[in-house]
């Protein structure tokens, strides 16, 4: 698939006096996926964090190997939740049915409410999370984060009341705090020649949860129905049908919990307030506005925020479009036909993300990639009408040779999800309120979550319906948006010439 949710950042190291904490972004989804310290907490000053880079000198570290073992416990703690938000999916509708003693016609309203409660409370909660990482450490946020995620998840599987399930998936959104922690510390980890691949890894973390999610809730539901001979007995399973994918996820969080714990290391460095080399007290401490109003960051919010509707519109719109039958624009594909085409678009953008974006980066930088990305992206979404030409005239053979392949090229505008994330780094006033920057960032983006999957699901609907533009009317809507994009994209700032001004002005 394309436009992934998933999806990741950043060098850093700017200097001291502009204090503010970068953060990154990846979803996404499919399509999925980010103040100073002093401010917050006296005893913090601000530092580099994680490789120990002084804010004076732009590229001391940048050898530095990327501790991998680090990496991967955080991009397991990634891993997670995505699964948790993705594997009620194949069973959510039939539950709140049951709970609530629905009508057919009702049930779309209240499962659209439950998802869209979980994103509003993210939205809401995030830049306390970030806060809270800024001042308290990394470690223990994160640990809290996913130990909240595991139990607010069993909790939904025992949910026996629409309002059970809509409190219940609320608590899961209040513990947000995962994603923006580990952004952050991989940020902190990472140096401006190992952050491409270290934000790959991420990515492709969150692109797997995305795969894995689904098909564990799908398998493991109503297991008293699906597997009478191994569960048929278990009273306790079948009063409650949905517990069994739910202790499933929890458990996953949970082995993510001890890992964290026993070998994921502290990224955020602590001082006492007048330690510097020079000895002067830290600088005063940012507010969030001025963190927001900071050179450059504004532009890159917006294009995160632009980029992040386009992934979280077409993820919302792909299905769809490739059930709905051919005679009204769709593709008319079988639910195995729908699984396999989503497989391949995870697989190409696997390789687009861990194989292709690190050394592209390092030769074009993260503006000629998020360039290329903004270009691509319109020719991607105008391709989608051309596949249904194809089977509407009957040149099946044709499609089939065709639409895979340029379904795998298309799929490399998601490199454009993990560069947002680098370039959201490069803005930050300073490392020390990195945590901040992304829980702004992922505020942002849960709040476009919360909105546009239902937003454009329907205003396709209403495009095969109405047959306006001939069935096409949702793809030069997502074509004119990625065309907004290709124009953003060309405003980006220069981040050499940002931190080497940052440098000058520390000094």
């Amino acid at each position: 698939m394309a436009p992934s949710s998933s999806l990741q950042h950043p060098p850093r190291g700017p200097p001291p006096e502009d204090s503010a904490d970068g953060v990154v972004a990846t979803e996404n989804t499919p399509l999925l996926a980010t103040a100073d310290l002093a401010a917050l907490d006296p005893d913090i000053a601000e530092v580099p964090a994680g490789n120990g880079r002084s804010p004076d000198a732009e590229d001391d570290g940048e050898d530095k190997p990327l501790p991998m073992r680090q990496v991967l416990v955080l991009c397991y703690g990634r891993f997670v939740e995505p699964v948790a938000f993705f594997s009620i999916f194949p069973y959510i509708n039939k539950m709140a049915q049951r709970n609530g003693n629905l009508a057919d016609a009702d049930v779309g309203f209240y499962s659209g409410l439950i998802e869209s409660m979980f994103s509003l409370t993210q939205m809401v909660l995030m830049i306390l999370w970030g806060r809270a990482a800024d001042r308290f450490g990394r470690k223990p946020v994160l640990v809290l984060s996913l130990l909240g995620v595991s139990l607010a998840t069993v909790l939904f599987g025992l949910a026996q009341t629409i309002w059970q399930m809509v409190l219940f998936r609320c608590l899961a959104g209040v513990f947000a705090g995962t994603i923006v922690t580990i952004r952050t510390m991989l940020s902190e980890v990472s140096a401006s020649k190992t952050q491409a691949r270290a934000f790959s890894w991420f990515a492709f973390a969150g692109n797997l949860g995305i795969f894995i999610g689904p098909l564990l809730g799908g398998a493991l539901a109503e297991p008293a129905e699906q597997y009478p001979h191994l569960f048929g007995g278990i009273r306790l399973l079948k009063e409650y049908p949905y517990l069994l994918p739910s202790l499933a996820v929890s458990a996953i969080g949970l082995s993510a919990v001890l890992l964290t714990v026993l070998v994921a290391e502290e990224t955020l460095i602590r001082t006492p307030p007048n330690n510097s080399e020079d000895g002067r007290p830290p600088p005063p401490p940012l507010t969030t506005w001025a963190i927001l109003t900071s050179p450059s960051v504004p532009i890159v919010l917006y294009t995160y925020a632009h980029v992040m509707l386009l992934a979280f519109s077409y993820t919302a719109i792909a299905p769809v479009f490739w059930f709905t039958p051919i005679p009204l624009g769709g593709l008319s594909f079988s639910p195995l036909q729908i699984a396999l085409f989503m497989g391949l678009g995870g697989l190409s953008q696997a390789v687009w993300i861990l194989a292709v974006f690190p050394p592209l980066q390092r030769r074009i930088g993260t503006n000629g990639v998020m360039r290329w990305c903004a270009s691509a992206y319109p020719v991607f979404f105008a391709v989608f009408p051309a596949f249904n030409l194809l089977l509407s005239r009957g040149w099946e053979t044709t499609f089939w040779v065709v639409a895979p392949a340029l379904y795998c090229v298309g799929s490399g505008v998601s490199m454009s999800f993990t560069a947002i994330q680098l370039a959201l780094n490069d803005v930050s006033p300073s490392p020390a309120v990195l945590g901040t920057l992304n829980a702004l960032a992922l505020s942002l983006i849960t709040g476009v979550r919360a909105f546009s999957p239902a937003l454009f699901a329907s205003l396709y609907a209403v495009g095969a319906r109405t047959q306006w533009l001939g069935g096409y009317a949702i793809w030069v809507l997502m074509t004119a948006i990625a065309v907004g994009f290709t124009v953003v994209s060309r405003c980006l700032p220069d981040y050499d010439e940002l931190k080497r001004r940052r440098g000058e002005r520390a000094r």
